[in-house]
């Protein structure tokens, strides 16, 4: 709390010896600890009072909805990326096969080829269907957030006029 050291402590010690006296000494450091936890109590029941209030206030709530607000922006972000990746080294891959295509095997590889990019643009189609909704969701969160936050302001607003006039 003070930073103090050890030496510190000792420098303090010896002069309480000398100025209080070995008597009073015991009774001066309970005192001092009595004081110190008071004071400790008090800075907690503060504490714990502002936090109450920032709770009545909706602070807590608002906070909470701005970071699932963000929270939802990002995880829009970073599938839209995974996905187009994923797209790009099949579809490298897949070109990168030299098989004769009148061949048994060069059939079934263009098979195969159709029905992998009918998989994936039908897992692209859905995936770009939740992040829109996803951002939708994110959008009408960050938007009630600011509702919140204009209600919670109001009421100060209120008070203030009340006490200029």
């Amino acid at each position: 709390m003070f930073d103090l050291g050890m030496a510190e402590l000792l420098v303090i010690g010896i002069v309480a010896l000398i100025v209080v006296g070995p008597k009073d000494l015991p009774v001066l450091f309970r005192r001092v600890g009595q004081f110190v936890g008071k004071a400790k109590g008090m800075a907690r029941e503060f504490s714990s009072a502002m936090n109450q209030a920032a709770d009545q206030a909706g602070v807590k709530d608002v906070t909470d909805t701005f970071k699932s607000a963000t929270d939802g922006l990002n995880t829009v972000t970073n599938p839209m990326k995974a996905a187009t990746e994923t797209f790009k080294e099949t579809t490298k891959t897949i070109t990168d096969l030299n098989i004769d295509p009148d061949s048994e095997t060069g059939k079934l590889a263009a098979q195969r080829a159709e029905d992998t990019r009918k998989i994936q643009e039908a897992t692209a189609k859905k995936a770009q269907e939740r992040l829109e909704a996803d951002a939708k969701a994110a959008e009408k969160a960050a938007a009630e957030a600011r509702a919140l936050a204009d209600a919670a302001q109001q009421p100060a607003a209120d008070a203030a006029e009340k006490d200029k006039a």
